[in-house]
This record gives C-alpha cells, structure tokens and sequence, in this order.
C-alpha cells in the first residue's frame, strides 16, 4: 500500500486494520482498527488531520481530504460508499455516506444518520441523527432507526470480515509468471 509521510506528518494505520494495495494514504491520517480503505481510495492529509475510527469502511474511488481550517473526522462503525467525496467534515458514529455522495466543509454527519447515494451535503449543513440527506442540495427527512441499524450491522460486518479475507487471501498474481494471466 502506497503510504507517504509529508515533511513531519506520517500516517498512522491500526495494525488491525486493512489498506488495499492500491490505495493512496498522504500525511496526517490515522486509521483505526478494523477499518478497511479499498481500491482507488485516496486519504490525503496535507493540510489537517484526516481521522478514521474503528470498523469503518472506505470503499473503492473515494476522496477524503481536509483543510488546514477543518480535519476530516470520520467515526466508528460507519460505511463511506463507493466514489464519495469527503472534505473538513464530521460524520459521527454508525453513519452511512452512499456511493457518489459529497459531504462539504464544516458538514456534520450525526450519529446514525444515513446519506443517498449521490447527494451533496452542502458546507455548514447538518444531518441530525437518524436522518437521512437525499438530493441535491440535500434535504433531511427521518429514518426508521431500527431499519436503519440493520443495514448498519450488515454492512459493518459485511465489510470487516471482508477486511480480514483480504489481508489474508488476497495475492497478485500478474507477477507470477503464469502464462495463463
């Protein structure tokens, strides 16, 4: 996995925790254990701290970046979809940031709050727990909590125990000399 110190600042990865080979962590990122940054992902810490907490999913095409003004804080148990975009925002807890989404500057990500797929949290803009943002700008409405906790378990576990399939069976194989590749 490509992981680069920028003057001082050096990335800090659980060793629990899982980075695809072909993500890209730069700076002041700390990523807690269990946590998995898939494919394509870039963390980009070279103005602030980026902070990913524990059992959390960065799925593959994601952008997280940050401010010198405002650190990208991303929490425990939350599931940050495909081709999202995150930038000097919080998302608390046991969140949801669907594949697409952009959540903008000084946004905040209540506990247990969902985003859909595509939508754009605009700056300042926050999601009160157990809300979910849709549209463009977008708009909280409530969620059902206990819909909403299940498709957390299975998505946090899903992606944890996939995290722990990687690390352990995952192998290159272009460079092996296989003729059949």
């Amino acid at each position: 996995m490509p992981t680069y110190a920028l003057g001082s600042h050096r990335p800090q990865v659980h060793p629990d925790a899982y980075v695809h080979p072909d993500a890209v962590v730069i700076g002041d990122v700390r990523i807690g254990a269990q946590s998995s940054i898939w494919p394509g992902a870039v963390l980009r810490a070279d103005f602030g701290q980026i902070l990913i907490g524990e059992r959390t999913s960065i799925q593959d095409g994601t952008i997280v970046h940050t401010t010198e003004e405002w650190h990208t804080v991303i929490g425990d148990d939350c599931v940050v979809g495909h081709n999202a975009h995150l930038e000097g925002c919080t998302v608390e807890n046991w969140c949801l940031v669907g594949s697409g989404s952009v959540v903008l500057n000084r946004a905040v990500l209540r506990a247990g709050s969902v985003v859909g797929a595509n939508a754009l949290v605009p700056e300042g803009f926050e999601v009160p727990a157990n809300h979910m943002a849709l549209g463009i700008p977008a708009r909280a409405k409530p969620i059902d909590p206990q819909k909403q906790a299940e498709w957390m378990d299975v998505a946090v576990r899903l992606y944890a125990d996939n995290a722990k399939r990687y690390r352990h069976g995952l192998r290159r194989i272009d460079q092996e000399g296989n003729p059949d590749v």
